[in-house]
């Protein structure tokens, strides 16, 4: 049996840089991945990358194959560069297979046969999986895919029916219908967005209407049955029957741990009631020299906050324990829609709800000059302001390129900087940052 001072479980973003640079230092470092077509993780292949790209695209008028045909290129050679990452150190290892936990530090590996692996140190990082929900025909319906198969996809829908109205079903509606889908999106919340401030989730929703997309929302599915060259959907609202025939079916109702067939239950880990893994501040399990890493441990389900994991894990390892998931209060989120929502911190509604006094600035995109020059002048700037200490609480950004103007924020938030800081910068022009100029006034 092969040991190795590092096993590291999937190919994710937080696992891959920490594998990289343990092995640099001249430390054995394992890496199981089950599928070849995962190397790098979720994001590169199947997740961010791929679908930004597929996005991106879409808005320039790409073709739907021509858009897949991009996508694909792009995710081969990020695959490709992030095995050999690994592969090419010295006392780096990529094994392929799938891993099972025969106690806390012995892994049996399958992969046409068993091979067992013992780690000093074990990280799991195998990430989340789609949720499918227990409707009825859903799962067995050869229409439906989930986020993972809609990216590729090599025919476009003519008609893709999306069940779900959070911001991974926004995303992919707003795609296809860039490439020319006609998409209808099923909800069983009656409200938009309910987490965001209405007066953006209304923007949001009339600007995505307007692009042809079509929601019924406060509905029951009951029903998906297959029929020669398309599917049939049956759901209620509004107390009558309905229904859809679709090309597709895209099921975006969430995403779970994936720890299916880990073999934690032989093990010390810890699970929840929604099979995340228990972990302390630290990112430790209840097993001794065992982390969880990513989305396999609950929490915002972004690569980003995956490598901050590995900031977290890598600062421990070294013996400086400075940093934790105590010091995670401020990590902003974009949704990619067109064009995309950003915010970090407080909304107005939640500043409301928790009875803060704050200070609101509001500001209309289409006084913004680069919006304009981008052609896209739709959405608004809301930032809230403690009025006592200038301190800023939140913002919500609904802009051309607020993905880019929302970092900006979130480090003055961070560093407990005035907002009259970035009031009165200097910015490049024209720019979406200066409207920040304008915003903050």
């Amino acid at each position: 049996m092969e040991k190795y001072k590092n096993i590291i479980i999937g190919f994710g973003k937080g696992g891959k840089t920490l594998a990289k640079v343990l092995a640099s230092r001249g430390e054995s470092v394992l890496v199981i991945e089950k599928a070849k077509r995962m190397y790098g993780g979720t994001c590169i292949n199947v997740g961010c990358i791929p679908s930004k790209s597929l996005i991106v695209n879409g808005e320039k008028g790409v073709p739907f194959t021509k858009g897949i045909m991009k996508k694909e290129a792009l995710t081969a050679k990020l695959r490709n560069k992030n095995y050999h990452m690994i592969a090419d150190e010295a006392t780096g290892t990529v094994m392929d297979g799938t891993a099972h936990f025969i106690s806390n530090h012995i892994l049996e590996v399958d992969n046409e046969g068993l091979t067992r692996v013992e780690g000093d140190r074990i990280f799991i990082n195998t990430g989340a999986t789609p949720i499918v929900l227990p409707i009825k025909g859903l799962k067995e319906s050869k229409y439906v895919v989930d986020s993972l198969a809609a990216m590729d996809l090599e025919v476009l829908p003519e008609t893709l029916v999306i069940i779900g109205a959070g911001y991974i079903g926004l995303e992919f509606a707003s795609m296809f219908a860039n490439y020319g889908s006609k998409v209808i999106v099923l909800d069983a919340k009656e409200k938009f967005l309910a987490r965001e401030d209405d007066d953006v989730a209304d923007l949001i929703f009339k600007d995505l209407t307007a692009q042809g997309i079509e929601f019924h929302l406060g509905v029951s599915l009951d029903e998906v049955s297959d029929r020669t060259d398309h599917a049939k959907i049956i759901y209620t609202e509004n107390g009558q029957t309905a229904t859809i025939n679709a090309d597709k079916i895209l099921a975006a109702t969430g995403r779970k741990p994936n720890i299916a067939g880990l073999g934690l239950e032989n093990t010390d880990v810890k699970i929840t009631d929604r099979g995340e893994i228990v972990v302390d501040d630290l990112l430790r399990t209840d097993a001794p020299n065992v982390w969880a890493i990513g989305d396999v441990k609950g929490g915002p389900q972004f690569t980003y906050v995956s490598l901050d994991d590995y900031r977290i894990i890598l600062d421990q390892l070294d013996g400086n324990n400075t940093r934790s998931l105590k010091d995670r209060t401020i990590v902003p989120s974009s949704v990619f829609i067109t064009p995309p929502l950003s915010t970090v911190g407080l909304t107005e509604k939640a500043a409301k709800a928790m009875g803060l006094d704050y200070k609101l600035f509001k500001f209309m995109t289409a006084s913004v000059p680069k919006a304009n020059i981008l052609e896209d002048p739709k959405g608004m700037f809301k930032v809230l302001v403690d009025p006592k200490t200038e301190r800023i609480l939140g913002a919500s950004i609904y802009a051309e390129e607020s993905h880019e103007v929302i970092n900006l924020i979130t480090l003055a938030m961070k560093g407990d900087l005035p907002y009259i800081l970035l009031r009165d910068q200097i910015y490049t022009h024209p720019t979406m940052s200066e409207a920040l100029n304008d915003v903050l006034k």
